[in-house]
């Protein structure tokens, strides 16, 4: 307990003092809360304001073996294994949706790779008819031992968190002496071949920000995109405040000092916007959820490792499908549960409004 009070507070102390302003007139939009009458039966998944989901993020545990202070609490409590979603729900769930419009699949967790026989998962989900892509985020751990067996299985390409190069600052962040071991699994997904390979940086003020340029310099040399996330209101010891939120404007001037930013055109979807050095060494991404909300253009939902659909990272309100997987529910009835969770998704989340209300899930317990 000391250790987790003394890190969270240190992290907490470390951002006191350093905060910028925050960009003028950055507000997500107004979470409007549909009524959930008359959902569309039938026809793509679709909510009340238009958005029509194409991507599932699927979580197999919500078990880790880091502690990561941004994502949940050094004496976390996981779920008993029974709760837990089987392979076989799993793909029942992604056959109901891929008809549906449904077409890339993440998987998440917690650390996906703790979940025994994942390359067998992402075989069976990557032979679902309609379904383009299996991708998965994961704290690089077991990736050395993993890699080529998940490549060989189907993956597309896959996420690895790293916040820092620094081992004190890494044992400070993720709790873990494991920095090495997150390295190698790098060094492994490259040598697999994964058509992508990104690395997921969390900035926090105070923290880390000062090792922005040494990411994007690093990722200059080598194949791989680095992108920075904001720091999110979803972590365990409630150590988030608006302060240590690093925004992605400061971090593009970061980038402006190494050589000229040119933005890239992408799918608006997609969380991270993308941008490119002009001398065409190197790409990166800025995840902005809480600065540049993208709430308008998102088409994602995700699945939790106990069974429960959330239709937003940020949501309040679940939608559970584990009874109905375990019930003898049809596959017409988890289909309409699964619209309904659809259409009453929220225009966007709160984080920068008064009536903010953090979800009762850390991110280990939603999926990242």
């Amino acid at each position: 307990m000391a250790q987790r009070v003394t890190a969270a507070a240190s992290l907490k102390t470390a951002a006191a003092g350093s905060a910028a302003p925050v960009e003028p007139g950055a507000r997500a939009e107004a979470a409007a809360r549909p009524g959930d009458a008359g959902w569309p039966r039938e026809g793509p998944l679709v909510d009340q304001f238009g958005r029509v989901v194409r991507k599932l993020r699927i979580s197999v545990t919500d078990r880790c073996n880091f502690r990561c202070v941004y994502c949940m609490p050094e004496d976390v409590r996981f779920m008993p294994a029974e709760v837990h979603l089987t392979f076989d729900e799993i793909e029942r769930v992604v056959r109901i949706m891929a008809p549906l419009g449904v077409r890339k699949l993440r998987l998440t967790g917690g650390e996906p790779l703790l979940r025994p026989g994942l390359p067998d998962l992402v075989a069976r989900l990557a032979a679902v008819p309609g379904i383009e892509s299996v991708s998965m985020t994961t704290n690089g751990f077991f990736l050395a031992q993993q890699a080529r067996a998940l490549k060989q299985a189907g993956l597309v390409g896959i996420n690895i968190s790293l916040d820092t190069l620094d081992r004190d600052r890494f044992i400070q962040i993720a709790r873990r002496d494991y920095l090495q071991r997150v390295l190698e699994g790098i060094r492994a997904a490259e040598e697999a071949g994964f058509e992508a390979v990104k690395i997921n940086c969390v900035v926090m003020r105070g923290v880390n920000e000062h090792e922005i340029e040494t990411f994007l310099r690093w990722a200059r040399e080598r194949p791989f995109i680095v992108r920075f996330i904001e720091f999110m209101p979803l972590d365990g010891d409630n150590i988030w405040e608006r302060r240590m939120v690093f925004s992605a404007e400061e971090i593009l001037d970061i980038a402006r000092t190494i050589g000229e930013v040119v933005p890239e055109d992408g799918d608006p979807s997609e969380p991270a916007r993308r941008y490119r050095f002009a001398d065409g060494r190197g790409t990166f991404g800025i995840i902005a959820s809480v600065t540049r909300p993208f709430c308008a253009h998102c088409d994602r939902v995700r699945l939790t490792a106990d069974g429960k659909i959330r239709n937003c990272l940020f949501a309040l309100e679940e939608h559970d499908l584990r009874d109905l997987l375990r019930g003898g529910a049809s596959d017409e009835e988890i289909e309409q549960a699964i619209r309904r969770a659809v259409w009453v998704k929220w225009a966007g989340h709160l984080i920068n409004m008064p009536e903010f209300v953090k979800p009762a899930r850390t991110m280990h317990a939603i999926g990242g």
